[in-house]
């Protein structure tokens, strides 16, 4: 059989990670012939020498945007990992054109209006406010294993994880329904990771007919959990 013809992946970590966290991912899809760009946003990562007042989730849109424009790019595979929903559905206003897939990974699916702060769980509205009220640039991150990552990687990704940017929560999106229009849309759940965000925004688009939807036995850390899986599915929704 010939080799099926290669992609452009997008892939759009969640708060506190960084483009690193698609290492196996990328090494896999790349070994398949595909293009992957794994762009870390501003103030997180190898950018968190960036890290400043200001930052919000319209600077990651930013960041995704300026990817695709500069690249050059179209006919991508664009996926955005729990917060990076938010950042994915706010890239699909600007550059829909650019876009064949977009798949939210565990992830939020922002309404017009919303805010990371009005989605996430409890635990980060409390982590929030606290770091609001000391005057933080940024939210400490939550640990891997509040994460369910698997046993043997959580020192891995608790070392690697950084604060994440205060505006990236309280900013409301601006969304018309872009993402909607988008011909291929795929949620991904996470199933052993119990967050009821994700649970709803999963319920919702499995009604929807124009979504493909699927579940994995792992964390929320699909990517670091079960890289192999993902890939297949990726390259399905492509």
């Amino acid at each position: 059989m010939p080799p099926p013809k290669a992609k452009i992946f997008v892939l759009i970590h969640g708060a506190w990670h960084g483009g690193w966290c698609w290492r196996r991912v990328s090494d896999l899809l790349e070994k398949q012939g595909h293009k992957v760009f794994t762009p870390t946003l501003t103030g997180l990562g190898e950018r968190s020498h960036l890290l400043r007042a200001g930052i919000n989730v319209t600077t990651h849109i930013t960041d995704i945007v300026n990817v695709l424009k500069w690249e050059r790019l179209s006919d991508v595979v664009l996926c955005g990992h729990s917060y990076g929903g938010l950042v994915v559905s706010g890239v699909a206003e600007q550059m829909a054109q650019a876009i064949n897939s977009i798949v939210f990974l565990d992830a939020f699916v922002p309404d017009n209006g919303d805010a990371m702060d009005n989605l996430t769980a409890q635990a980060v509205r409390d982590a929030l406010k606290s770091a609001t009220e000391r005057g933080d640039l940024a939210v400490p991150p939550r640990s891997a294993a509040a994460f369910l990552v698997n046993e043997k990687d959580q020192a891995w990704v608790d070392a690697m994880c950084v604060p994440q940017p205060i505006g990236t929560m309280t900013e409301k999106m601006a969304l018309t329904g872009a993402r909607e229009r988008i011909g291929k849309k795929s949620y991904i759940r996470a199933s052993a990771y119990p967050n009821p965000g994700f649970d709803k925004a999963y319920a919702r688009v499995k009604a929807d007919r124009s979504w493909r939807t699927y579940e994995v036995p792992c964390g929320h850390d699909v990517m670091v959990d079960m890289p192999e899986r993902l890939v297949e599915i990726l390259v399905e929704v492509a």
